[in-house]
């Protein structure tokens, strides 16, 4: 399987997890506020303090994002382009996004395709602290209850990254068993959540969020993408039984590359590794 080379020794547990509780909802996002405050209001609204959410549309101005790109001073295995701040509105397609704390303050980290105001279809990393919601449209959201996505230094990859940690319930109205997830890097993103559920008895999970990035990507179409850096939102994901009662993960996805390639697809199981990181909630069924 493919691999890249971290700066810093890897960590022995290469799933970082809390389980927790949890309930999926729907929520309007507020214009004229920032993403970030609109999402976090998003959630206060429902009780809690973080999750995930996925997004099929909208529109976003002001925004800012950068995308993945080579490392300028091999400190990293890959890092992130100059900002670009496209003008006018610019229309999502989808998203994924988990809403954490960074320095004790909501923060959020997000991945999606979109379209600019010029035409152009792009894709990447959106900027919490220059990204407005234009005008109002809806999310799918999963809250979580009893853990939380906090922003840490990763001795491994060099970057701060989001990580889930432990959190005293707060009585929020939860429907589920949840777990929220970080894989780390050079593991295949299927065969991952496939031996923490073989682990634990899970057999049938939804996946909410998923934002990360792999090396590269092979889908089951045989397409693949090989620059190696990506910016990466799952569509839809979850894990049923195969044909001999074991936990098998179905994985869609969106992503761009660092050359500015957009791919979208079913991902092979076995084949794509995680590059940095990899945070999602398990929602046990």
């Amino acid at each position: 399987m493919r691999s890249i080379a971290q700066p810093g020794v890897p960590v022995a547990e290469r799933i970082q997890w809390v389980e927790a509780r949890g309930r999926a909802f729907s929520f309007m996002l507020e214009a004229g506020i920032p993403l970030l405050e609109s999402v976090r209001r998003g959630f206060a609204a429902e009780g809690f303090a973080g999750g995930v959410l996925n997004a099929k549309g909208g529109a976003l101005g002001p925004f800012a994002y950068v995308m993945p790109a080579l490392s300028r001073d091999g400190a990293n295995a890959a890092f992130y382009s100059d900002t670009f701040r496209p003008e006018g509105v610019t229309h999502l397609r989808l998203a994924a996004l988990t809403l954490g704390m960074r320095d004790d303050a909501p923060f959020f980290h997000c991945h999606g395709l979109w379209t600019e105001a010029d035409g152009r279809f792009n894709g990447g990393h959106m900027l919490p602290e220059e990204t407005v919601v234009a005008e109002p449209f809806e999310v799918d959201a999963f809250g979580i209850d009893g853990a939380a996505f906090l922003a840490e230094p990763d001795s491994e990859t060099g970057f701060r990254l989001f990580g889930p940690v432990a959190r005293p319930l707060t009585g929020a109205r939860s429907t589920s068993r949840a777990f929220a997830l970080r894989l780390r890097p050079n593991q295949d993103f299927a065969c991952a959540l496939e031996g923490f559920c073989r682990q634990r008895g899970i057999l049938r999970a939804r996946l909410h969020g998923g934002v990360g990035s792999t090396i590269g990507a092979v889908f089951t179409d045989g397409r693949s993408v090989v620059p190696f850096a990506t910016e990466l939102a799952v569509t839809t994901g979850g894990i049923a039984t195969d044909a001999d009662g074991w936990p098998q993960a179905d994985l869609d996805v969106a992503l761009v590359d660092y050359l500015g390639g957009i791919a979208e697809g079913k991902l092979v199981r076995g084949d794509n590794p995680v590059l940095m990181t990899m945070e999602l909630v398990l929602e046990v069924l």
